[in-house]
């Protein structure tokens, strides 16, 4: 018992000393794993946050494409960039972000392709201040010899260049084109010069109309036979004050004592109109600026015409004022009708006064007579006698009323002792000619005469009947009156594929051209958009599309609404010009149907259009296009 009472206490004291090591090393041993638990959450925290933090930045930067994947305190930056510098950008957007340093570039960049080589032209301008040059050219182009050219070229003037270069091969030709600008440089000290590889473009102006000619011919002789020139030379026209045309025609001479035109297809005109007159020989009409209108050489075909028809005369013009004077003994029927032609047909601005001279051997003045006459064009002219100024106005109202307030010309008379039924045969005449296309009515003591065309096949009886109401059954009267199918409303419309052809014919070789890269139409588009309203306004009730094309340079979503603007446009200025367009449409084809290649540009320029296609009943666009290329190819385009 004792044995074991000691024993006891040993065992008691080495278990003491074993609990009081093993305590301590569980506290270290959780610190340890507490650790380690907090450095993986630390490092999954900062990993997530810097992903997150480097795809806002990218996103930021339009860089969507990168995507990030972080793996410890490194970001890797993975994805296909479009172009090196936007692979750049991206690591750059990342570093804003996290340090660099941590930043893993794992990114591809798509395979760059070969680029097209740029168009290389030059501008060239030259004028008082000197000689500048701007543009893009080849970078092997020999630019000091040009530049020392330009310099003894220009003299005491200064030479500003302005080019630039790109790193790609000298295009064919574009030597050439150089040599030919500098030829054109030294002999044309105000000009623009506009070069390419292919064409030279020159537009410059001269002292005289023989410096100009000279100019041209140089320049057309020194050209390289594979260069296309443009020469636009002008020459200094003189002011003329007033714009004077004056023509004569006597029995001794028929010449110009004075001719004035504003363009040279004016003074070809008013030339045509004095050799029909009779002048003979050579004849010279001077074009200069200050004319009064565009449309002089209208009038002035007109008051030639004038003179020559009467048999002689004097016709003077000075801006919008025209004196015509008869000869002595012109029949004074055949004056009051020339005068009355003249009178209606002449442009509204100019100002007419007209004189007959009396004949010394005779005064009488003849039987007393009333003319109206009804030109083709609508105008109508009430010339001769009447009995009142009551009576003149009566006339020229009832005749406004039956042809329109502005088409209508009073020039007739009041003379005293007329007969007593005059005013009512005059106002029978006047409705007598409101059933006639084209003619007149004279009316004299005696008798009524009704000469001319209708396109009312029953017009001779309906005119004898009035004229029986309104003057009696034993009234003296003669209707000479012709069916004119031309006249008639209804069958003297064209077929839609006549308006067609017309519109063809009209437009010519000439082409409706816009603005660069707009839909407004230029100086030219503008006139041809006159020439097609005329067509379209004679052509009544017609099916058309408008359709616009473009080639395929630039996006095709861009060609297709330009395309569509163009048409519109042209919509737009026949509605503006009074066409009835209710039956039109615009449509805009793009790129999407070309009529020649688009690997040239004469191709491209072919491709650029606006093209008038009728839309037949029953058949869609597609249909009537084909129609329209099987019977006339040139009825593909109205270029």
């Amino acid at each position: 018992m004792t044995r074991l009472t000691l024993s006891e206490p040993t065992k008691s004291k080495k278990s003491s000393g074993l609990s009081g090591f093993a305590l301590p090393a569980g506290i270290f041993g959780l610190a340890a794993i507490t650790a380690v638990i907090a450095a993986n959450l630390s490092v999954s925290v900062i990993e997530s946050a810097s992903e997150t933090a480097v795809k806002e930045e990218l996103q930021l930067s339009d860089l969507g494409w990168a995507d990030v994947d972080a793996a410890g305190l490194n970001v890797f930056l993975i994805g296909t960039a479009p172009n090196e510098a936007a692979r750049f950008r991206a690591l750059t957007s990342a570093g804003k972000v996290v340090d660099a340093a941590r930043v893993i570039d794992q990114m591809d960049v798509v395979e760059s392709k070969s680029l097209a080589p740029p168009r290389f032209s030059i501008e060239i301008l030259r004028n008082d201040a000197g000689i500048s040059l701007i543009g893009l050219i080849p970078e092997s182009t020999d630019r000091d010899t040009m530049l020392e050219t330009m310099t003894r070229v220009a003299g005491d003037e200064s030479v500003s260049d302005l080019m630039e270069t790109a790193r790609h091969p000298m295009p064919e030709g574009w030597e050439d084109a150089i040599d030919f600008a500098m030829d054109a440089l030294r002999i044309l000290p105000r000009s623009k010069i506009s070069v390419a590889a292919d064409e030279v473009a020159v537009t410059a102006m001269t002292d005289s109309r023989d410096e100009k000619a000279r100019v041209e011919t140089e320049l057309s002789r020194s050209r390289p036979d594979d260069l296309k020139i443009t020469l636009d030379i002008s020459a200094p026209r003189p002011v003329i004050t007033p714009f004077t045309l004056r023509f004569i025609k006597t029995e001794e001479a028929t010449r110009f004592d004075a001719c004035s035109a504003d363009s040279e297809a004016a003074r070809e005109r008013i030339i045509a109109a004095a050799r029909a007159a009779g002048v003979e020989g050579q004849t010279s009409c001077t074009i200069g600026l200050g004319v009064p209108t565009t449309r002089w050489a209208d009038a002035a075909e007109l008051a030639i015409k004038a003179v020559d028809d009467l048999g002689g005369g004097t016709v003077t013009i000075a801006d919008a004022s025209i004196a015509l004077i008869a000869l002595e003994g012109t029949p004074q029927a055949q004056f009051d009708q020339v005068v009355g032609v003249l009178e209606n047909n002449l442009p509204g601005v100019f100002d007419l006064s007209v004189e007959l001279p009396a004949s010394p051997e005779s005064t009488a003045e003849g039987p007393p007579e009333f003319l109206a006459t009804l030109s083709p064009e609508g105008a109508v002219a009430l010339q001769g006698r009447v009995s009142s100024q009551a009576a003149r106005i009566t006339a020229d109202s009832y005749a406004k009323a039956a042809f329109g307030s502005n088409v209508v010309r009073m020039s007739a008379r009041v003379v005293d002792d007329l007969p007593r039924t005059w005013p009512v045969r005059v106002l029978a005449g006047i409705e007598a000619l409101s059933q006639l296309g084209a003619g007149s009515v004279v009316v004299t003591p005696d008798t009524v005469t009704v000469r001319g065309k209708t396109g009312n096949a029953n017009a001779q009886d309906i005119i004898a009947r009035l004229l029986v109401d309104k003057l009696g059954e034993d009234a003296r009267f003669s209707v000479d009156v012709s069916y004119d199918e031309a006249l008639d409303p209804d069958a003297a419309l064209p077929t839609p594929q006549e308006c067609k052809a017309r519109i063809v014919r009209v437009v010519g070789d000439r082409k409706i051209r816009f603005e660069p890269g707009s839909d407004a139409l230029d100086s030219t588009g503008r006139q041809i958009m006159d020439d097609i309203a005329e067509v379209l306004q004679g052509c009544g009730e017609i099916s058309l599309e408008i359709q616009g094309h473009t080639d395929s340079q630039g996006r095709e979503v861009m060609n297709q609404q330009l395309s569509q603007s163009r048409a519109e446009t042209v919509l737009r200025e026949l509605r503006n010009r009074r066409v009835l367009t209710s039956t039109f449409s615009a449509v805009g084809y793009g790129e999407a149907n070309p009529i020649d290649t688009n690997d040239t540009e004469e191709g491209r320029e072919a491709n650029r259009r606006i093209e008038f296609v009728l839309i037949e009943p029953g058949n869609d666009t597609e249909e009537a296009l084909a129609n329209q290329e099987q019977t006339e190819s040139e009825d593909a385009q109205s270029e």
